[in-house]
């Protein structure tokens, strides 16, 4: 079982690398093996529901971040509901149903293809290789990025992201449910198809992260009863102290991210993720 300094260095890791594109999952499975840590990371284990928790309180983090915007979205999708019609100038209500969208590839993925990918999280040499592909996948977002220009001052933040077709949302969320492989970053999949739609990056990362609140919340509450089976009690504190770091890290996460994205690319996040995963690989080649 968990230790209390294990929770908090798992939930500070999970809260920042859920966000920063590179992978929230392949770190929490390479991390343990390095550190040397005694943790059973099987498909049926006790530690992905420990995980569980820390998803959940990085999703709530970005309901809250993203509050306001998701009221304006939610009112403005129900009035094209009642309407039945999604007008071209709907800016919040076109997004929000983007959104929505951009969740079917992932959301029918997890549900076909879990247990395979339970089974895939046991191991950390897999993840390691793959958290090398998710280096080059982001290298080659930014190799192939068409610029989009700024939003002007003062215009709707969601005005580019709305411009976009449903078929490119759809894409966004088909990059985005590689993530559902350790190794695999969600937000840098995302972001990177949202470069590719022709995105910029602060459009692209918000989309990103308003794709990962309706993601991430779903699949925590789906899972959360699991923490309160009686074999999980122990795991209790643990989880609880775990998911409130992750809920500090990844708003201070989030905060830096909106405004690196500004200006900033993807760039150095793929440095990352590629000697990340070449050390880790060469490590786990030699024990």
């Amino acid at each position: 079982m968990l230790t209390y300094l294990q929770a908090i260095i798992l939930g500070l890791l999970q809260g920042v690398s859920e966000l920063f594109p590179v992978s929230s999952l392949g770190h929490s499975v390479i991390l343990p093996k390095l550190l040397g840590w005694n943790l059973e990371t099987g498909p049926s284990s006790p530690f992905l529901t420990f995980l569980v928790a820390t998803h959940l309180a990085t999703s709530l983090v970005l309901l809250g971040f993203f509050w306001k915007d998701w009221v304006r979205i939610v009112k403005a999708m129900g009035r094209s509901f009642i309407a039945r019609q999604i007008r071209e100038d709907d800016v919040p209500g076109r997004t929000g149903w983007l959104v929505m969208v951009g969740t079917i590839p992932a959301g029918v993925l997890g549900v076909l293809f879990e247990q395979p990918l339970r089974a895939m999280f046991t191991n950390a040499k897999i993840a390691a290789w793959f958290l090398i592909a998710n280096g080059i996948m982001l290298f080659g977002a930014e190799m192939l990025r068409r610029q989009a220009d700024n939003a002007p001052l003062g215009e709707d933040p969601d005005a580019g992201i709305s411009k976009m077709s449903w078929f490119k949302a759809l894409g966004i969320g088909a990059a985005q449910a590689i993530a559902l492989i350790p190794g695999f970053s969600r937000s840098g999949a995302s972001m990177g198809g949202g470069l590719l739609a022709g995105l910029n990056n602060e459009d692209s990362a918000r989309f990103s992260f308003l794709l990962a609140t309706p993601i991430i919340l779903a699949a925590a509450l789906l899972k959360l009863p699991e923490l309160f089976l009686p074999i999980n009690q122990p795991l209790l504190g643990p989880a609880a102290v775990g998911a409130l770091c992750s809920g500090v890290a990844a708003y201070l996460a989030i905060r830096f991210l909106m405004k690196y994205f500004e200006t900033n690319r993807l760039t150095p996040f793929a440095i990352y993720c590629a000697v990340v995963g070449v050390a880790s690989s060469l490590y786990f080649m030699r024990h």
